[in-house]
C-alpha cells in the first residue's frame, strides 16, 4: 500500500488543518480540502492564505479542490485526514450520506468524542464500521505554528497494524517533519487527550504565579499519572518517556503556542471558565477532554489527582487557588 498516489483529503479549516495541508502539498501534487464555511474557502481561493489561521502560509490554490460539502469530499477521496475540533466531529459526520468503510482515515484530533467518551479511532470503528487497520492517528509534539515556520518537528502515526502505520507515516515525512509508526493507537490517543488536561493545569499554576520549580514537579507527576491511566485502560508494552507521550506533554505544558496552557493561564489569573472560553480564538480541547477522562475513569478508579483537580475547577466551579494549593500536598 502506498498513499501518495491516492486522493488525499483534509477535513477542517483551523490551524492544524492548515499546517497539515502544507505538509501534504510537500508530498502530493493535489489535495481535496473540506471547510465548513464557504466564506473561508472564498477568501483562501482569492488570496492563497487561510484568512483565519496561519496567515503566513501561502498555498498554490490550483493544486487544491475546496468544498464545503462533506459528502462531496468523501466521495472524491481515498484518504481522509480529520482535523476538526473533537466537540464538532459528530456534527460534521452526521451530515454524511456516504459510507466510510472503504476509506483510510487518519485522525489529527487530539481529543475524545464528547458524550461518547471514546477516542476518535474507536468512535469511527464502532459508529461507522471502519476497520481498525484502515484507521490511523497522529501524535507527538508538533504545534501547527512551528510547522508553518518549517521548524523541525516530530510526528508518530499510530495504527493497529504496524506496517500500515509506517505507510501512513511516510505520507507526512518532509524535510521539516520526521515521522515514525507505532501500533499503540489507544495509548497514543489517550496520552494526546490527557496532555491537554495537564497543560490547563500548568497554565492555571502559571496564572497563580507558581514558578518553574513547581512546574517541573507538576510535569513529572503528570507523566506518571498519565502512565497509570493508560496502563490501566490499555495495557501493553510502551515507553512513556518517548516523544509521542512525554515529548507531547512537555511541549503542550510549556509552549507559548499551547492554547490549553493559555486557557489555564486565564483561569489562574481570575477569569471564569465561560469568560476564558469566549476570549479564546481557538478551542481548548482539554476542557472537553477533562470531562471525558473523568467520566471514563469511573470504570477504572485510577488515582489522577492532577486531572481531578482540573475537572473540579472546570466543572465544579472550584477555586483555582485553593484547588492547586491542595494539590501541592499530593505531589512528590
Amino acid at each position: 500500500m502506498t498513499l501518495q498516489d491516492k486522493k488525499i483529503a483534509i477535513l477542517g479549516g483551523g490551524s492544524w488543518a492548515t499546517a497539515i495541508a502544507k505538509i501534504m502539498l510537500n508530498n502530493v501534487p493535489h489535495i481535496n480540502w473540506y471547510m465548513r464555511k464557504q466564506e473561508q474557502i472564498d477568501a483562501l481561493k482569492a488570496t492563497g492564505k487561510n484568512p483565519d489561521y496561519l496567515r503566513s502560509v501561502r498555498f498554490d490554490v490550483s493544486r487544491i479542490d475546496f468544498t464545503s460539502d462533506i459528502n462531496d469530499v468523501v466521495a472524491q477521496s481515498d484518504v481522509l485526514i480529520l482535523a476538526v475540533p473533537s466537540p464538532f466531529l459528530k456534527a460534521h459526520l452526521k451530515k454524511l450520506r456516504r459510507s466510510l468503510k472503504r476509506k483510510i482515515i487518519i485522525s489529527a484530533i487530539k481529543g475524545m468524542v464528547p458524550d461518547e467518551n471514546m477516542v476518535v479511532t474507536e468512535y469511527l470503528h464502532v459508529r461507522y464500521e471502519v476497520p481498525n487497520e484502515q484507521l490511523g492517528m497522529i501524535a507527538g509534539p508538533c504545534h501547527a505554528e512551528e510547522v508553518a515556520l518549517e521548524r523541525l518537528s516530530y510526528l508518530t502515526i499510530g495504527c493497529t497494524e504496524k506496517e500500515n502505520a509506517q505507510v501512513m507515516a511516510q505520507l507526512f515525512e518532509t524535510p521539516f517533519v520526521h515521522t515514525t509508526g507505532s501500533d499503540d493507537v489507544w495509548g497514543l490517543e489517550y496520552s494526546s487527550v490527557m496532555k491537554n488536561i495537564y497543560a490547563i493545569a500548568s497554565g492555571i499554576c502559571y496564572g497563580l504565579k507558581y514558578g518553574d520549580n513547581f512546574q517541573a514537579v507538576l510535569a513529572a507527576n503528570a507523566v506518571q499519572e498519565m502512565n497509570r491511566f493508560i496502563n490501566a485502560t490499555y495495557p501493553t508494552h510502551r515507553d512513556i518517556n518517548g516523544s509521542a507521550y512525554l515529548g507531547d506533554l512537555l511541549v503542550t505544558t510549556y509552549s507559548q503556542f499551547s492554547r490549553n496552557r493559555q486557557f489555564g493561564n486565564m483561569l489562574g489569573r481570575g477569569y471564569s471558565v465561560k469568560t476564558a472560553q469566549l476570549e479564546m480564538e481557538m478551542i481548548a480541547e482539554g476542557y472537553y477532554g477533562s470531562k471525558c477522562i473523568h467520566d471514563f475513569n469511573e470504570r477504572f478508579h485510577v488515582d489522577l489527582p492532577i486531572a481531578d483537580a482540573v475537572y473540579d475547577i472546570l466543572y465544579r466551579h472550584a477555586s483555582p487557588s485553593l484547588t492547586i494549593q491542595s494539590l501541592t500536598n499530593q505531589l512528590k
